[in-house]
């Protein structure tokens, strides 16, 4: 999940690296380092902390170089210290960076210490540069030692490594992780995310799982993983360079809530006509796959699994077939009973998160009738390894608290179910209405986004607490855990969320007048149980937060802050609509605790670790 940039110009490249590293922050920032091959061989400079760190010691010590690789790192094998941040070395010749995890690093370790190679960090990252130091020197070809490397690696990677003694060549190998090139003019660039390029470039190579790319300033030469030399298409992006601008608000994270409005209004966008939800927006496979499906696996991780949990109640409520939701690292440790005419379902921001990315490529060995990626990313491993695939088009989300990314999921999730119920009885008009209800979306988020300033004030009542507890109910339950997940990421208070139902079995016990409890109360058939288990936390002292329907009336008591939500809100609205508040409470309670809004420590934004 760490970020790379590289490349082989006539130009200086280190500006275009730092840049490059700026833009992928997001995706790792415990320490930043770069290398460039100079006339007296490489010169590298890191330093820990975050990039800016790394730009300030370039002001001191300015390098320059026509070709260079750069990484930004979340630590995975070693702490986060210099001697642990990339680019690594073997001797003075050989330097590359890394994305992943070499799982059997400890063996090739030993046996290069009794080959004499000596180790400066505790990474499993030097033993492969060390690996591709030996058999550079067996073939004097850096391609050659970084193909013969690979074959020993067993993990999860993404590879970029030069050489002095092979100038003007880049060699790329991808297990598991992504890796693109950038298309110039007589310069091409490499790095782990095309977000990191689009100043410079807007076409791209994808390499496959396996492959191996040798990236010169005017040649990609690239075998897969039989060695044999392939042609990778080109594409454009469509973004650009500056989509990923935070503009007039403080945080990213605060910009990323702003947009959601228009965000599933993207999603929405030419995936319903005259009322109904068009098949042709899963695919153009997507009507047989669907007529074919008899029930509904979800695998995910983090922000995208509680998607998945709320999707469980709308495709078992109105499509009446079975939905099962799993967290990714368990599916892939198990052996899943598959039953006949299952959909196996992945949800993902990035379309890279290592344990839902494996769990799509076991389940393709599987009984299942087909996969299908809802995604925002259209070049990832996922997207290209899917048969069928849903864009959440939310644009580039840099806040590593998921925000539009969680609800432009649930809108394709919508999606996705009204396709599924037409199958199994849904009616057209009920159709047509719950299509109009996603169509008012937009609108009532924009809504929600304007009690921004009563949330700032409720914020204070929890920025000096250490512990809280979200409750909800039904299809509001996965919404309350993704509010007590967004407040631990972010302001790192400790927080939970539990079934309200099941506060007497235990959570009851934690809570007294130092212990907030935040509720998300629509008016619909729970609302009663809720307000049962709310009088609880009453009794017991407990101080009560409710983001609650107009209509919804709990008293003018001292103890419970109502804060009054949108009215009408419609049953296939209301998760997306009350997890608007969740996100700006736990930024506004972020800011007044003075973390670090967009970059918590010891998160990262795409997990391609396991």
């Amino acid at each position: 999940m760490c970020g790379i940039v590289g490349a082989v110009a006539e130009r200086n490249v280190v500006p275009i690296l730092l840049e490059g590293l700026r833009r992928l922050e997001y995706r790792g920032y415990d320490s930043a380092g770069l290398a460039v091959l100079e006339d007296n061989g490489i010169e590298r400079l890191r330093r820990a902390g975050k990039v800016q760190e790394l730009a300030e010691a370039l002001e001191e010590h300015p390098i320059s170089g026509s070709m260079g690789i750069s990484h930004t790192r979340w630590a995975t094998h070693g702490v986060p210290n210099e001697a642990n941040a990339h680019p690594h070395m073997s001797g003075d010749h050989v330097v590359l960076v890394h994305n992943g995890i070499i799982e059997n690093y400890q063996t090739l370790r030993e046996e290069l210490k009794a080959q004499g190679f000596e180790f400066s960090s505790d990474t499993d990252t030097e033993v492969v540069a060390h690996r591709v130091s030996m058999h550079l020197k067996e073939s004097g070809d850096i391609a050659a030692a970084v193909k013969a490397t690979v074959a020993e690696l067993e993990g999860a990677f993404a590879l970029v490594v030069m050489s002095s003694k092979n100038p003007g060549k880049l060699v790329l190998a991808r297990k598991g992780c992504p890796v693109v090139i950038g298309l110039g003019i007589d310069e091409n660039f490499v790095a782990s995310d095309v977000a990191a390029l689009l100043p410079v470039t807007r076409n791209f190579m994808f390499l496959d799982e396996g492959d191996v790319a040798l990236v010169e300033r005017k040649s990609v030469t690239i075998w897969d993983e039989s060695d044999k030399e392939v042609t990778r298409e080109i594409k454009e992006s469509e973004l650009t360079a500056d989509a990923a601008e935070r503009g007039e608000f403080r945080h990213y994270m605060l910009k990323e809530i702003h947009e959601q409005p228009e965000a599933v209004a993207r999603t929405l966008y030419e995936r319903i006509a005259n009322g109904k939800v068009l098949d042709a927006a899963f695919g153009p496979q997507a009507t047989e796959m669907l007529d074919n499906t008899r029930g509904v696996h979800i695998v995910a991780c983090g922000t995208s699994y509680h998607a998945g949990l709320v999707a469980r109640y709308w495709v078992e409520q109105l499509s009446r077939i079975p939905c099962t939701v799993e967290i990714a690292s368990e599916y892939r440790y198990r052996s899943p009973v598959v039953p006949d005419g299952t959909l196996f379902v992945t949800i993902s921001q990035s379309g890279e998160t290592a344990d839902t990315l494996a769990a799509l490529r076991a389940a393709k060995e599987l009984n299942y009738v087909s996969t299908l990626t809802i995604c925002n990313a259209p070049e990832s491993s996922m997207v290209r390894e899917s048969d069928l695939v849903m864009l959440t088009n939310a644009g580039p989300e840099i806040g590593v608290a998921s925000t539009k990314a969680f609800t432009t999921q649930l809108a394709a999730l919508a999606l996705l179910t009204i396709s599924l119920a037409r199958r199994n009885g849904l009616e057209e008009r009920q159709e047509k209405a719950l299509v109009a209800q996603l169509g008012e979306l937009p609108d009532l988020i924009r809504q929600v986004l304007a009690l921004d300033s009563a949330i700032e004030s409720l914020a204070k009542h929890f920025a000096d607490k250490h512990h809280a507890l979200f409750l909800g109910r039904g299809v509001q339950n996965p919404v309350a855990m993704e509010g007590a997940l967004k407040l631990k990421e972010i302001s790192y208070i400790h927080a939970e969320a539990y079934a309200a139902g099941e506060l007497k079995h235990g959570p009851l016990a934690l809570v007294d007048e130092d212990m907030p409890v935040v509720a998300v109360a629509p008016d619909d058939d729970l609302l009663e149980k809720l307000k049962s288990n709310l009088q609880e936390v009453r009794a017991r002292g407990g101080e009560l937060y409710v983001f609650a329907d107009p209509r919804v009336q709990f008293g003018d008591r001292v103890g419970i802050h109502t804060m009054r939500m949108p009215a009408l809100i419609q049953d296939f609205q209301a998760p997306i609509l009350y997890t608007v508040p969740l996100q700006l409470l736990a930024y506004h309670v972020a800011v007044l605790k003075g973390t670090d809004v967009d970059q918590p420590r010891n998160l990262a934004k795409s997990v391609t670790v396991e």
